[in-house]
């Protein structure tokens, strides 16, 4: 049995500039309640934009990125491999990520990047901008859960082409 396509949400720029200012004024509420965040590590590569959009609205200098690869040819998430950890002197100075460190992504999928980020900061505030059902309980904060079936297209993975609708009938 075939499974069926997944869904496509492709997301605009500017819907992903909203979306990043939103998940901002979400943490700057829990900042403000656990005093303020110290640094924010970025996974990387999906993790980068959000981190520097959510960085400039709460005014957090100290980035540090983890470097995980787990999506393959854009497809399906397989093994993780960690490609840069985080400073050692990051994780004692905040006791494992206990005071201040919030750690930001684009996406919760399945949680297993969440997870393997968890054993170097297993304290810290973990934010996404989307969150799937299986990762959901993997982060702290997100703004937008989409269905496990939708695949997300970033607005950097993205060309202008035509699209086709969704019914699937011609529009002509």
């Amino acid at each position: 049995m075939t499974q069926p396509a997944p869904k496509a949400f492709p997301v605009s720029w500017d819907q992903f500039h909203r979306d990043c200012k939103a998940l901002a004024w979400r943490l700057a509420g829990i900042g403000d309640a656990l005093g303020e965040w110290k640094a924010i590590i970025s996974i990387t590569r999906g993790g980068l934009v959000p981190a520097a959009i959510i960085a400039r609205e709460l005014g957090v200098r100290n980035i540090e990125t983890i470097c995980i690869a787990s999506y393959h040819k854009y497809q399906d998430q397989g093994k993780l491999d960690v490609i840069k950890g985080i400073s050692q002197e990051l994780v004692d100075d905040t006791d494992g990520g206990k005071k201040g460190i919030l750690v930001i992504d684009d996406l919760t999928d399945t949680g297993k990047t969440a997870n393997k980020v968890r054993e170097y900061l297993p304290n810290a505030h973990y934010a996404t901008v989307y969150a799937k059902p299986t990762g959901k309980p993997t982060v702290d904060t997100y703004v937008t859960e989409v269905s496990q079936d939708t695949w997300i297209y970033f607005p950097w993975d993205m060309d202008l082409s035509y699209a086709e609708p969704i019914s699937g009938k011609d529009d002509g």
